[in-house]
């Protein structure tokens, strides 16, 4: 039986990042992608212009009329943007016990622009990380949780796994790729247990969209039956191949996107 993940996120119109690089993902990690949408974003390669937020009251009524109607086997939360959406968020999934929860802490994109409000992340994080089976946060949205500096050393990422494990979630995937160095290792932390993934840093501007990349690649994985572990090995395979082929993409002049569906292409 083909799964059902539902993303709740902004819409990126440039395709390479949130609603449409969910959908995208969703897809090509073999399940049926359904979405509730947050914000629309006016954006491109180089930067956000604008975002229009959807009322929180129509976020919730999209998520339930979906419940009401389909099974859904996983859940991936993306951009939430104010305190009032991600409460909306919360009520709605509050209702639908059972199923597994990837939180990505979306807060800054790629070019700077501020993603969520600053009121927000008190809600996000005293009331969305508890009901998450998978936190993915990068080390800037790790240290701004807990309200320190970015991790700098394997140790601190660690440390700051196993402190945002405290507050809730089952699970926490530290991603590394702001570690310094020729690596990009990624730590899983639960309240038992820690994991290393490896990975070379791959040089390339093609990164546009990758934190919802990975995070969908997550859900769908999870979807399948998937433990948080054996979830995380596929979709990082999956991320750095779409990272590795994007060259065949010829999309923007700026941070360009990665190729969701490059195992399904010829070049």
């Amino acid at each position: 039986m083909i799964p059902n993940v539902l993303s709740i996120a902004g819409s990126d119109p440039s395709g390479g990042a949130g609603i449409q690089a969910d959908i995208k993902t969703i897809s090509a990690n073999g399940a049926f992608a359904m979405a509730a949408i947050t914000a629309l974003t006016a954006q491109n390669t180089q930067g956000v212009t604008g975002i229009h937020f959807v009322p929180p009251d129509f976020v919730q009524s999209q998520i339930g009329t979906v419940f009401a109607d389909i099974r859904v086997d996983a859940v991936k939360i993306g951009m939430i943007a104010n305190a009032d959406i991600a409460a909306a968020v919360a009520r709605s999934l509050q209702r639908q016990p059972g199923v597994p929860i990837v939180l990505d802490p979306v807060m800054i994109a790629k070019g700077g622009a501020a993603l969520l409000h600053p009121d927000a992340v008190i809600t996000l994080r005293d009331t969305l990380l508890p009901m998450a089976t998978l936190l993915t946060p990068n080390l800037p949205e790790a240290a701004h949780l807990l309200g320190t500096s970015a991790a700098t050393t394997r140790e601190e990422m660690f440390d700051q796994g196993a402190a945002l494990c405290a507050l809730g979630p089952q699970a926490v995937l530290m991603k590394g790729g702001h570690l310094a160095g020729p690596e990009s290792p990624d730590c899983l932390v639960t309240d038992r247990d820690v994991m290393w993934f490896e990975a070379a840093r791959t040089q390339t501007s093609n990164t546009h969209g990758t934190g919802c990349t990975l995070s969908s690649a997550l859900a769908a994985q999870l979807a399948r039956g998937k433990t948080p572990a054996a979830a995380t090995a596929v979709a990082k395979s999956y991320v750095a191949n779409a990272i590795a082929n994007a060259g065949a993409l010829s999309v923007g002049t700026g941070q360009g996107p990665t190729h969701h569906f490059a195992a399904l292409y010829s070049n």
